[in-house]
C-alpha cells in the first residue's frame, strides 16, 4: 500500500487533490481512499489530506502517519510544519516552491522534488490555484496514477460543477508540469 499526505492551507485545495489523486487511481484500476484532516474550517488555516493506493482493497481507517509521499502546496508549511513527520526513508516530497531542493534545508534521507506551481498557476489561471499543478509533478515523479487517469479524473471532478473551460484549464496545467518534470 502507498500513503500519500498531502499539506496546504484552506482554500489551496489540498482535498480537492486527494479527491482527484483518488479518481484517477480507480481509473488505473487499483484501490483508493482519501480523507481531510483540518482543524478550524477557515480559508489559510493548515489541512491535511490522505490518500491511499493500494492493488487491493483497504481497510484500515486511520490517519497516515507513516507516508511514502508528501505534497507541499504552501512551501511556508515546510517552515511552521514537520512535514516529514513519519515520512518513510527515501520518501518522496513534491514542495511548490520556486527554491531548488537543496535551498530548503530539509533533513533527512528523502527524494526531494521542487516545482514553482504558483508561477503557473498564475500563467494559466491569473491566480494561485496550485493543486492541479502540482498533480502532474505527482504523476510524473511517482507513476502511481497514469497522466491519462489524471485527466479522467479532473473531467470528472469539474466539468460537470466548473464547466469545461475550468476542465481544460486545469488538464493543460497538469500536462505542463507533467511535461516539465518528466
Amino acid at each position: 500500500m502507498i500513503e500519500i499526505r498531502i499539506h496546504g492551507r484552506g482554500g489551496q485545495g489540498a482535498v480537492t487533490t486527494g479527491q482527484i489523486i483518488a479518481i484517477a487511481s480507480l481509473y488505473d484500476n487499483k484501490y483508493a481512499q482519501t480523507f481531510p484532516l483540518f482543524g478550524v474550517e477557515r480559508r489559510g488555516a493548515p489541512v491535511e489530506a490522505f490518500v491511499r493506493i493500494d492493488s487491493s482493497p483497504i481497510n484500515l481507517r486511520s490517519q497516515v502517519y507513516n507516508p511514502d509521499v508528501v505534497m507541499v502546496l504552501d512551501p511556508t508549511l515546510v517552515y511552521s510544519t514537520d512535514v516529514t513527520k513519519g515520512l518513510k526513508d527515501k520518501g518522496t516530497i513534491i514542495i511548490n516552491t520556486s527554491k531548488k531542493p537543496k535551498d530548503l534545508k530539509i533533513k533527512g534521507d528523502y527524494n526531494i522534488h521542487t516545482i514553482d506551481a504558483s508561477a503557473i498557476a498564475l500563467n494559466i489561471f491569473k491566480r494561485p490555484i496550485v493543486n492541479t499543478p502540482i498533480l502532474g509533478a505527482f504523476s510524473a515523479v511517482t507513476k502511481l496514477v497514469s497522466l491519462k487517469s489524471m485527466m479522467k479524473a479532473i473531467d470528472e471532478k469539474f466539468a460537470a460543477s466548473k464547466g469545461k473551460a475550468m476542465a481544460e484549464m486545469n488538464k493543460k496545467a497538469v500536462k505542463d508540469v507533467y511535461d516539465m518534470v518528466r
